[in-house]
């Protein structure tokens, strides 16, 4: 009867216990089949075994509860890219940490919906202490900082755009970007009828202020949102957010076209250019006392995105939106009768459907919960700052081997390096063994015209000795 048991209700608890054991059989199975970081073989492979274990997606007849868990879990674990595998390390991709992935499965069991309070009552309550409690880290000093949950960067980044364009009705909002800045500006522009962004040269890597004073220029008149970067997707590198936030302050676009202005003095009745910094991935060095100085600035944003489930270890998604100013979101506002009727609202219902783009939308705030209140400020800061030095390590061992070559020291955890004299092709053709054979997984990056592999270090379990099995297993994959 298992397969037809329900996750919740007095009984749910039993349900799960019953199921359980074969499930963590097959987790531990598949990672010891599969014996490293992923797969061997390639996709070709992969798919191969996957079809063939899995033979008809809809069978006449169920096979049973526990069979279909032990075939399926373990043939999801013996070909997955494996993120507690010290040896994969090519993604913002982080290993969650099992207190937050126990913390999931009683989320789903419950299976709360965050879109009327009714579906949601300690949920929502919930939510909204922790978003808040998390805006507040973003924006110290701020009397009403709030944030929402989303499914990552590329959600966050695109409702950052649209509260900026709600704050000019009828007014085109332009976009300026840097060419560090991650690939969803540009599809959240397309998809608001936004004009494209206004992307700046980052040939070191980060905006220059100078280049983005001129930028602003040429945008007079229009109001303007600048986003800036703390943790670029390709080399982890931070804008410097302070002189950025200094050119929003100081530049603004007339509201007259061809009024005068003057780089650093404010025009009366304009509109200054709002800041919105992507912190997707260096977000979550506000927890560490030692390295949270590299976000300095980050508050004089109006709109900052968030990823715990990147150097915050939670299972996807964990991200956010938070703004300085709730007021902000009162834009978001909506109504469906059978949701928040105004007469329920008046009665004191509180209203979800302003917290998200979404409707039906899952309680993914309460494996944060359970981890903040965990590990705490400091537990979580350890991590982080064990995974920076992590990079540190790497970078030395880089330098170390006199066939390897260093793009740069690493600001967050991405360190990007390449042989010597080796051509872009082969660069990538040493990805791409190390990944077919299932030894290791590097990313790939483009820095000063040239190909680098990338390892984003995000697994506070790695050791030495596995950074120096992985520049190993790299120089072993190089041509002489």
């Amino acid at each position: 009867m298992c397969a037809v048991s329900l996750a919740g209700g007095a009984f749910g608890a039993d349900a799960l216990r019953e199921l359980l054991p074969p499930l963590l059989d097959a987790l531990h199975e598949g990672a010891t089949t599969r014996g490293g970081p992923l797969p061997a073989g390639g996709p070709t492979a992969v798919t191969r075994h996957v079809t063939a274990t899995l033979g008809p997606v809809l069978p006449e007849h169920g096979t049973g509860a526990e069979e279909a868990l032990r075939t399926l879990v373990r043939t999801l674990a013996a070909g997955a890219a494996d993120p507690a595998h010290p040896l994969c390390a090519a993604h913002l991709h982080t290993p969650p940490l099992a207190l937050a992935a126990v913390a999931d499965l009683a989320a789903s069991a419950l299976n709360p919906s965050l879109d009327s309070w009714d579906q949601a009552p300690a949920a929502s309550t919930l939510e909204a202490l922790v978003t808040h409690a998390l805006a507040a880290e973003a924006y110290p000093d701020a009397p009403r900082p709030d944030a929402l949950v989303t499914t990552g960067g590329t959600e966050s980044n695109q409702l950052a755009l649209l509260l900026a364009r709600e704050r000019h009705p009828g007014r085109p909002l332009r976009t300026v970007v840097g060419a560090n800045a991650h690939h969803s500006f540009l599809r959240a522009t397309w998809l608001l009828g936004l004009p494209a962004p206004v992307v700046l040269p980052t040939p070191r890597g980060t905006v220059d202020p100078a280049v983005l004073d001129h930028a602003l220029d040429d945008l007079a008149g229009q109001p303007v949102l600048v986003a800036a970067t703390a943790g670029t997707t390709d080399a982890g590198l931070v804008d410097p957010l302070p002189a950025i936030a200094d050119r929003c302050a100081a530049h603004n676009t007339p509201n007259t076209p061809g009024a005068p202005t003057t780089p650093n003095t404010p025009t009366p009745g304009a509109t200054p250019a709002d800041l919105h910094v992507d912190a997707a991935y260096a977000g979550p060095l506000l927890f560490s006392a030692t390295h949270r100085e590299l976000l300095a600035g980050l508050d004089r944003a109006r709109t900052v995105t968030l990823d715990l489930h990147k150097l915050g270890w939670q299972p996807a998604a964990a991200g956010l939106l938070a703004v300085r100013d709730s007021s902000d979101l009162a834009v978001l506002g909506h109504t469906a009768d059978y949701l928040n009727a105004d007469d329920d609202t008046d009665a004191g219902l509180p209203d979800l459907l302003g917290r998200s783009l979404r409707t039906t939308r899952r309680p993914d705030v309460l494996k944060t919960a359970v981890t903040l209140r965990a590990l705490g400020r400091t537990g979580l800061g350890a991590l982080v700052d064990a995974c920076m030095t992590l990079a540190q390590d790497l970078a030395d061992q880089v330098e170390k081997s006199p066939r390897l070559e260093l793009n740069a020291r690493p600001t967050l955890t991405t360190v990007l390096f390449r042989p010597y004299d080796a051509d872009d092709p082969t660069v990538a053709s040493i990805r791409r063994t190390l990944l077919t054979e299932g030894r290791a997984v590097l990313g790939r990056a483009t820095a000063d015209g040239r190909l680098w592999l990338k390892a984003t270090l995000l697994n506070p379990h790695t050791t030495l000795d596995d950074l120096v099995q992985l520049i190993t297993l790299v120089e072993g994959s190089t041509p002489r």
